[in-house]
């Protein structure tokens, strides 16, 4: 398989940035894990194409206003356009755990609506996350591969998936060494 073929989905908050038990509120508060913006431009270089799938959940709580996500997420972009990648869109789920939506993840909504908007073969496409919750998305939606990160909650995520009998594809230590072995691997 070539990689322009392949869509990498990533997760936000403990994959490309700190994550925070307070919620990422504003974008003061956002900061990029060591060579995160840098993992993303290899993906692009290399023809792949990265979405954003993340829970915002802060919306659904009203810590913050979509406004202010919005704030946020053009700090990433901007900081991962410096580093040379390109971020093709990002999905994110506003709501509460109790809203029982679907999009939440572990629902594959969020990867749904990409792969309709961009005629994305999910057969075709890795998910990149740090919770149980992404591998569990991944896996409902159909993804091909699924790369779990220590980074943020990696490693009570590998518990978790451990208890539940499901096994990341591979697991990194960050999203730089995820993404050098997609490189490597995903062709």
């Amino acid at each position: 398989m070539k990689p322009e073929q392949f869509t990498i989905f990533l997760d936000r908050d403990g994959v490309i940035n700190k994550d925070s038990s307070e919620y990422i509120k504003k974008p003061s508060e956002f900061e990029f894990i060591d060579k995160s913006p840098e993992a993303v431009a290899l993906l692009c270089r290399a023809g792949f194409q990265v979405i954003i799938i993340t829970n915002q959940s802060m919306i659904g709580r009203k810590m913050a206003d979509t406004e202010t996500l919005e704030a946020i997420f053009t700090k990433m972009k901007k900081g991962i356009h410096r580093a040379g990648g390109t971020i093709t869109d990002i999905f994110f789920c506003p709501h509460v755990p109790q809203d029982n939506c679907s999009c939440r993840k572990p629902a594959p909504g969020l990867i749904l609506a990409a792969s309709q908007k961009y005629s994305i073969s999910l057969e075709h496409s890795c998910m990149v996350g740090d919770s149980a919750k992404d591998i569990e998305c991944a896996k409902n939606a159909g993804c091909a591969k699924t790369v779990l990160v220590q980074t943020g909650n990696g490693h009570a995520a590998a518990e978790i998936l451990a208890e539940k009998q499901i096994e990341p594809d591979f697991t990194a230590p960050d999203l730089y060494r995820a993404a050098l072995w997609i490189i490597e691997n995903i062709r």
